[in-house]
């Protein structure tokens, strides 16, 4: 093809925008309210994410060492804990350190007090971090194995509670996304329906006198790349929009967010570039699927 033509049935597309110009206003604004919500739908899967992995990383795994291990084999088992994969942070308590942990309840008890400084009961420990909660029964295990360790104390059901809920809200967003794809794709192939309807005629002359598909599919792929990445725009602006509002309300609320849920919401500066790219591809892959099927029946001809 060549460019001038290319260029020619494209602009044509374009043109078609303004010809059912009530449609397509209706088309664009109904598309962008559902990519809408598909965005929002998103960010909701990305702040539970971030708070599912804020309240993992509070949770730490306890190791306690065997209290007859030297300090030789209490540094080994450091290592062999830190090289587990899945580990983020592992840090040491010594039998005196954990004691210290407790001075200031023991105020009181003096007594007992001097007994513990003399006999220290407690175990040295490394506390453990792990980044992915859905490993932690497994890492678990692994550091159970370790030689110079004798106990593990891991928030296992609590870890497995918080995966089954990011589990449940991740496909519950799917779902929510895939349902108004479709219907933004149905919304789309209405409005190219209508253009189609209208120059059927003109459609059949141009396949009598040899034109292509793709010649004829042209100018209604494009009309409907313009509806969706013009919808996409205004979706990842509005979003984005409120989304800002939303965090800056949070904030203003002296951080009420944070004292319920423990931390903020994720920031703008991190979720915008991929609000934007989404909504503009996801506009014109809507657009274009749509085009496609509204046009097809009556290619053949």
């Amino acid at each position: 093809m060549k460019l001038s033509t290319f260029g020619f049935l494209t602009g044509r597309g374009l043109r078609n925008l303004g010809t059912h110009w009530a449609m397509t206003i209706a088309c664009v604004a109904s598309l962008a309210v559902c990519m809408s919500l598909n965005t929002m739908a998103s960010l909701v899967e990305v702040n539970v994410d971030s708070m599912i992995g804020y309240l993992g990383r509070q949770n730490e795994t306890v190791v306690f060492l065997d209290p007859a291990c030297d300090d030789a084999t209490a540094a080994a088992v450091g290592e062999q804990i830190s090289a587990i994969s899945g580990v983020t942070n592992v840090s040491y308590m010594s039998k005196q350190d954990v004691l210290n942990t407790y001075e200031s309840y023991m105020e009181e008890y003096a007594a007992l007090w001097d007994e513990f400084e003399n006999d220290n009961p407690f175990k040295a420990n490394y506390r453990v971090t792990v980044a992915d909660l859905s490993q932690l029964n497994q890492i678990s295990s692994q550091m159970e194995t370790i030689p110079g360790v004798v106990k593990v104390t891991a928030p296992v059901e609590m870890g497995s509670i918080f995966v089954q809920i990011q589990e449940g809200v991740t496909r519950m967003g799917r779902a929510f996304v895939l349902v108004l794809m479709v219907v933004s794709v149905i919304t789309v192939g209405s409005t190219i329906r209508l253009s189609v309807f209208a120059r059927r005629r003109e459609i059949e002359i141009m396949k009598y006198v040899g034109a292509t598909n793709w010649l004829v599919t042209l100018p209604f792929l494009m009309e409907g790349l313009a509806i969706g990445l013009i919808a996409g725009v205004l979706s990842a602006s509005s979003v984005l929009g409120l989304y800002y509002y939303l965090i800056s309300a949070a904030s203003g609320l002296s951080g009420v967010w944070e004292i319920l849920l423990g931390t903020s919401l994720v920031p703008v500066d991190a979720v915008w570039s991929t609000v934007l790219t989404s909504s503009v591809a996801g506009g014109a892959v809507v657009g274009g699927l749509g085009s496609l099927f509204s046009i097809r029946k009556h290619l053949n001809v």
